[in-house]
């Protein structure tokens, strides 16, 4: 048989060279370290780019799947660095940009019943190479907020609403996401739980009252949380209030680098 063209390799005249092709959006499990059960198994969302130089007509899209098939069932952080190293190399670039984007569970115990349930969160893994690896870890947290105007000028209750806290922050030394989640929760008005009996929600319901919060208040505490954190050397803290009594939501952000 005779070889077949290879069109991706054919010359493009427009000097135009692309920042990052690739795959979006595979579905493939992936392995995350687990503070308590030393790991945990989850099904990611999985993007992956290189860059393509201006002379090139395309990139082998096959050769990202063959990557991913490569390292079926070890994708974590740890080897994440080399993931994108078998990139570079299948796809002859210079840069590879990897994002797996999961669901992660932690069992949580409501506060006076103590019934134990799961709670999702939503986080993500960014790793790119060039001359250098970069890591971003993302972990986006639900959370109440109980507002301190309504408090202030109601006379009877005040408005609440759940929240959410989207963290990414990079590292000098690991940092656990249970760490991380934790660190966010105690920072709201009150936590979110997946199983609440009714001396839980009584009590959860005085908690977010006895501490309001607007979502200035809320990035400001994350921000002092992680600023005493010493193997964070940057952070980027988001929070989106979902207003129950408007057709908006409220939104504050601070980002910060640290030497």
């Amino acid at each position: 048989m005779a070889p077949m063209p290879d069109m991706q390799k054919s010359l493009d005249s427009r000097k135009i060279a692309i920042d990052k092709v690739g795959v979006k959006d595979i579905r493939y499990p992936i392995v995350v370290q687990d503070k308590y059960r030393e790991q945990q198994h989850t099904v990611a969302r999985v993007n992956m780019y290189v860059d393509l130089p201006e002379q090139f007509k395309g990139t082998h899209m096959s050769r990202f799947i063959e990557v991913l098939n490569l390292y079926h069932g070890e994708i974590s952080v740890d080897n994440m660095e080399v993931i994108l190293a078998e990139m570079k190399q299948r796809l002859e670039a210079d840069r590879a940009h990897l994002e797996l984007d999961f669901p992660y569970f932690i069992e949580k115990r409501a506060p006076v019943s103590g019934a134990r349930s799961l709670l999702e969160y939503q986080c993500r893994m960014l790793g790119s190479l060039a001359e250098e690896f970069d890591f971003l870890l993302e972990a986006s947290i639900p959370v109440t907020s109980l507002c301190p105007c309504s408090k202030e000028i109601s006379e009877r209750g005040a408005h609440n609403q759940r929240s959410i806290v989207t963290v990414q922050i990079r590292y000098r030394e690991h940092i656990w996401l249970e760490d991380l989640i934790d660190w966010v929760e105690d920072c709201a008005s009150c936590q979110v739980y997946s199983l609440l009996k009714r001396e839980d929600e009584k009590a959860v319901t005085e908690q977010a009252y006895d501490n309001p919060m607007f979502v200035e208040d809320m990035v400001r505490a994350v921000t002092e949380k992680l600023r005493t954190v010493p193997e964070i050397y940057w952070f980027r803290i988001q929070c989106e209030n979902f207003e129950s009594i408007h057709n908006h939501s409220a939104y504050a952000m601070v980002e910060e680098q640290r030497s």
